[in-house]
C-alpha cells in the first residue's frame, strides 16, 4: 500500500534528563541539528511523496532539514520543497500532563513510573491535560491509516512518505504494526534521529527497519506492484518463508 518512514526528532537540551512532552520552545540543540542534517542527507535520494511532522518545534526542525536536503538535490519542479512540510497534530508527543517538563530521575520515584514500565496500557498521565498511552496510540495509528490512504490515492500504492514524531509515539505505531499489545511497546527502541520503516499492504504491515541510525537506505524504495507481483509467483502481501533474498 505505502511505505512509512518514521523519524524521531534530533536531540534537544531536554532530551534525556527531562520529559519534554508538549513544553513549548524546545528546539534542536547543536547535536540535534547535526543529527538532522546527517539523516537528511541519507534520506535525500528517496522519492518521498510527502513529509509530515508533529507540530512541536523539535520535530518541525528535523522535518524541515529533511525537506531542504531533498530540495537541494533535485532540479526545479522535483522533490518536496522545505515549505511543503505538512503538520498533523495527531503525531504530536504524548500529553504527559503534570509530568511535563519534570526531571526523569524525579519521575522514576513516582508510583506511576512502574505502571508506565510494566502496564502502559493502563496509564493515564496525571492532571487535566494528561492523556492515556492507549489514546495516544489510537490517534497516531489513526493518523497513519489516514495518511496511507491519502498517499496511495494521490501517488500510487508504492509511494513512500516520512513522518517526524516522538519516541513513545513511534514505539506505539510499531507495536501496532507488529500486532503487539501496548503493554509490550517498552520493548521497542526509537533513539533520537533514528529511522523506523513500516511497509503497509492490504493484509498486513511489514516492519522493515527499527531504530536505524546509519547506513545505506536506498533499498527502502520498493519494487513496483507489477514487478513484485510476478516475482517468484508472489504477491506484494506475501511474507516469504525462510526470509527470502
Amino acid at each position: 500500500m505505502t511505505t512509512l518512514l518514521l523519524v524521531r526528532h534530533g536531540l534537544t537540551a531536554m532530551t534525556g534528563p527531562f520529559l519534554a512532552g508538549w513544553t513549548p520552545g524546545v528546539h534542536l540543540d547543536e547535536r540535534g541539528r547535526a543529527q538532522a542534517a546527517a539523516l537528511a542527507e541519507r534520506m535525500a535520494p528517496l522519492p518521498l511523496a510527502a513529509i509530515v511532522s508533529s507540530p512541536l518545534e523539535r520535530c518541525a526542525e528535523t522535518a524541515e532539514a529533511i525537506a531542504a536536503a531533498r530540495a537541494a538535490r533535485r532540479p526545479a519542479g522535483h522533490g518536496v520543497p522545505a515549505e511543503k512540510v505538512e503538520t498533523d497534530e495527531r503525531f504530536g508527543e504524548v500529553r504527559y500532563g503534570d509530568w511535563t517538563g519534570r526531571p526523569l530521575k524525579e519521575l522514576a520515584e513516582e508510583p506511576l513510573w512502574r505502571v508506565v514500565q510494566a502496564h502502559p496500557s493502563a496509564v493515564r498521565f496525571p492532571g487535566e491535560a494528561g492523556e492515556s498511552l492507549a489514546a495516544a496510540q489510537h490517534r497516531a495509528v489513526t493518523a497513519v491509516r489516514d495518511w496511507n490512504e491519502r498517499i496511495a490515492a494521490e501517488h500510487g500504492p508504492d509511494a513512500l512518505y516520512a513522518v517526524c514524531s516522538h519516541g513513545d509515539i513511534i514505539k506505539a505505531v510499531v507495536a501496532d504494526a507488529l500486532g503487539l499489545h501496548l503493554d509490550q511497546f517498552q520493548r521497542i527502541q526509537a533513539d533520537p534521529a533514528s529511522l523506523t520503516v513500516i511497509r503497509y499492504t492490504e493484509t498486513r504491515p511489514f516492519v522493515v527497519r527499527v531504530n536505524d541510525t546509519g547506513g545505506d537506505i536506498a533499498g527502502l524504495v520498493p519494487e513496483t506492484s507489477g514487478e513484485n507481483a510476478g516475482k517468484e509467483g508472489l504477491g506484494p502481501d506475501d511474507a516469504v518463508p525462510g526470509g527470502g533474498a
